[in-house]
């Protein structure tokens, strides 16, 4: 039996790579655990390499062609897989995401990214890369408004954030832009793309102190969580540390405003910057 082709870069790579792992291993007549066992991974991992969620890594695709006795095949596809326009400590994530089923997300800083306008994407890569020149900045806010387009799908994926309300409040030097974002939020919610709870100052400490958190379900593979630092992300499939920080994110839903009263507070904050600038 012929193996399988080689993969055209252009056309989604890594969920074909992933497709083609599902034949080989299955025409193997392994299951995913079983695999996973001589890998010495998880069986979810599997999982999630087949359904594209995850980035299959060189090393891991050398072993599986040994194992799968697939001639090199993983090997010399999964360069053009690993491929991303995004930053290696989140491309992991950004690439899950636009396959996720839901996306339930806590900022604490920032606005999301796919909740960011293009003048207020432009102030925060500027704020991270002061010396950067335009052509930089320019091609960051293109792939970052790229992702955005996700939420142009009216029903998928559903997302569902909690918003810190330092957010709100932190405007820079133009409090337009943070206006217009904040417009923008309120629109999504009144079109019920989108629901968004404000963790407000006044519920103290919480559970969402140690930094932001992301949790994606996926339609044919298993729940992931991405928690991410100062130039650094974390992308986990093991159950427990899901479950963990699932329970991290129903405690901050538990201490935020209603979605009702948070639409209001957004609505009036982004009117308080605008007649700011009126003023």
């Amino acid at each position: 039996m012929p193996g399988p082709k080689n993969l055209d870069p252009s056309s989604s790579p890594r969920a074909l790579l992933g497709a083609e792992l599902r034949v080989a291993r299955e025409r193997a007549g392994l299951t995913q655990a079983e695999l996973a066992e001589r890998l010495f991974v998880s069986g979810s991992f599997i999982g999630q390499l087949e359904a594209g969620t995850r980035r299959m890594h060189l090393d891991v695709a050398r072993q599986i062609d040994e194992i799968l006795r697939t001639d090199g095949f993983f090997a010399r596809n999964c360069e053009a897989a690993a491929k991303s326009k995004y930053p290696d400590h989140s491309a992991a994530a950004a690439e899950a995401e636009a396959l996720a089923k839901t996306i339930r997300e806590y900022a604490p800083l920032i606005i999301p990214g796919l909740l960011q306008t293009e003048a207020y994407a432009r102030a925060v890569f500027r704020a991270y890369q002061p010396t950067a020149t335009e052509d930089v900045i320019d091609e960051l806010v293109r792939n970052r408004l790229e992702r955005a387009a996700l939420l142009g799908d009216p029903t998928t994926p559903v997302f569902w954030c909690v918003l810190d309300e330092a957010i709100l409040r932190r405007s820079g030097d133009d409090p337009s832009i943070l206006a217009e974002a904040l417009r923008h939020i309120a629109s999504l919610i009144r079109s019920h793309r989108i629901v968004v709870q404000v963790l407000p100052f006044s519920a103290g400490f919480h559970a969402g102190l140690l930094g932001s958190l992301k949790l994606m379900s996926f339609e044919d593979a298993p729940p992931l969580a991405y928690v991410q630092g100062m130039g650094t992300g974390q992308l986990f499939d093991d159950p427990s540390t899901v479950a963990q920080h699932t329970l991290t994110y129903d405690l901050l839903m538990a201490n935020a405003l209603s979605p009702r009263e948070s639409l209001a507070l957004i609505e009036s904050v982004a009117e308080d910057f605008e007649h700011d600038q009126l003023a």
